[in-house]
């Protein structure tokens, strides 16, 4: 019989490894063992694809940094990217503020404001159709709504947290932007609505889609309050036909006469050059815009130049990066920013989801809404009204009174804050994808969030 000493000590080290082991039980068949091209880094990687539909094989790919230090106390923070359709891969993580983005001669550099600074980062290409992500069967393409996109996404989550259970207890906390405004609230609000097991603690939303009419009714005065556009022009979408007219008639099929002049009227003014997703930048319009465009639809189809998203494209569709993402092409010929083979339903632009962030405010959910201010696509003055408004109709009081915010001893921004949940930012000098133009404020804005605190007041 062995010493009692022995046997506790043989028991201590027994305990030992297999909390050892249970800490870094992550699947190694989605690890990733190096990018091509990638610098050294000190945190792990995974990616793959999740199955959330059996019957139809249909599967959501996901790419995952873990934070770059003390991951298993870092909060978790879910990506997801607009369009619809377009890849939070492809824009969130190699163009905003994943750890790299794509240089010259397919070698990728360290982006030093990458977000895993402060969270484990899960970006997730969906719906099924968008980038890695398919449908074995492809008359789900057909017509997909915001409805099966928020079922899909949860179904997601349950089996990734089954394959990553040490994260079921950090913080959680779903971001995203432009069609995101859809997306993530309505994630959310299914999580809530369902009692799934999350640690859900808040939502933030870039430049979002909340409300239809009065987000793209504002890009008219703000075109014309940044001198892109003239009085005329502007007493025309005022009073003889209104952005949202234009949006709504070209996405039905059926745009009238007098709309199509003033369309085209704007446009003539605004020019071919101007970027609208940021109007102080010169012309260079990446992929990263294409989600915009998805949304925007509102000029004829033209050819986007692309810049960083040339190389994103490129990058991912070469065949090495794909066998080291454990990706694989389904239906498909190649890798795209925003999806060639889905057909989203435009209907759902007109669903309101500033009613949701109301009802996420009242479960305890905090809400954060932030504005790039150089982005005329989802202007920051709609946003604010829209949250301004949302704050009085549920009766959440003003705690921090509306004030510029400080990154450096320079104005970041200005924010507001509704009752220590409810928060609006804006990020001064940003595009629609602030994180891609302002990446440094923009980790701020972020990590100020995710901790609960207010952002800096002082110089």
């Amino acid at each position: 019989m062995l010493p009692q000493s022995f046997t506790m000590i043989a028991t201590i080290v027994f305990v030992l490894i297999q909390t050892f082991l249970g800490v870094n039980s992550f699947p190694e068949s989605d690890k990733i063992s190096n990018l091509p091209g990638q610098p050294p880094v000190n945190f792990q990687q995974f990616s793959g694809h999740i199955t959330v539909d059996d019957q139809h094989q249909r599967a959501l790919f996901y790419y995952f940094v873990e934070a770059e230090e003390d991951p298993a106390s870092k909060p978790l923070v879910l990506w997801l990217n607009g369009g619809p359709g377009c890849s939070s891969i492809g824009v969130g993580a190699f163009a905003e503020h994943g750890p790299f983005r794509p240089s010259d001669n397919n070698v990728l550099e360290k982006n030093y404001y990458s977000w895993n600074k402060e969270a484990n980062v899960l970006y997730l290409e969906s719906p099924a159709g968008v980038g890695f992500s398919y449908s074995s069967n492809k008359s789900f393409y057909v017509l997909v709504t915001d409805e099966i996109t928020a079922r899909d996404n949860l179904v997601f989550l349950q089996r990734w947290f089954t394959k990553f259970p040490e994260y079921s207890n950090n913080d959680f906390f779903i971001t995203g932007e432009s069609y995101g405004g859809h997306y993530v609230p309505q994630l959310a609000q299914l999580i809530v609505q369902t009692k799934t097991n999350f640690n859900l603690k808040g939502i933030a939303i870039g430049n979002p889609l909340l409300e239809f009419n009065t987000d793209f009714n504002a890009r008219s005065e703000y075109f014309w309050s940044h001198g892109l556009i003239s009085d005329s022009t502007l007493e025309i979408l005022t009073k003889v036909c209104n952005y949202s007219s234009i949006r709504r008639q070209r996405q039905n099929g059926n745009l009238e006469e007098v709309c199509a002049k003033a369309s085209k009227q704007l446009y003539d003014e605004v020019s071919d050059y101007v970027d609208e997703y940021d109007v102080t930048l010169d012309v260079c319009l990446s992929s990263v815009n294409q989600q915009a465009y998805v949304l925007n639809q509102l000029q004829e189809t033209q050819k986007i130049d692309v810049c960083v998203g040339d190389k994103t494209t490129t990058y991912l569709n070469r065949k090495e990066v794909q066998e080291a993402l454990h990706a694989k092409l389904v239906g498909v010929t190649k890798w795209s920013t925003c999806s060639l083979v889905l057909h989203y339903d435009y209907r759902n632009l007109e669903i309101p989801t500033i009613p949701i962030l109301g009802s996420l405010v009242k479960s305890g959910i905090r809400v954060l809404v932030y504005s790039g201010d150089q982005d005329s696509v989802i202007p920051l003055t709609s946003s604010r009204y829209l949250v301004n408004g949302l704050a009085k109709e549920i009766g959440v009081e003003t705690t921090v009174a509306y004030r510029a915010w400080f990154e450096e001893k320079q104005v970041a921004g200005w924010t507001q804050t509704y009752g220590d949940i409810l928060s609006y930012a804006t990020i001064r000098g940003a595009s629609h994808e602030a994180p891609f133009t302002q990446p440094q404020r923009s980790l701020l804005l972020l990590k100020t969030f995710l901790q609960g605190k207010q952002l800096p007041s002082v110089k």
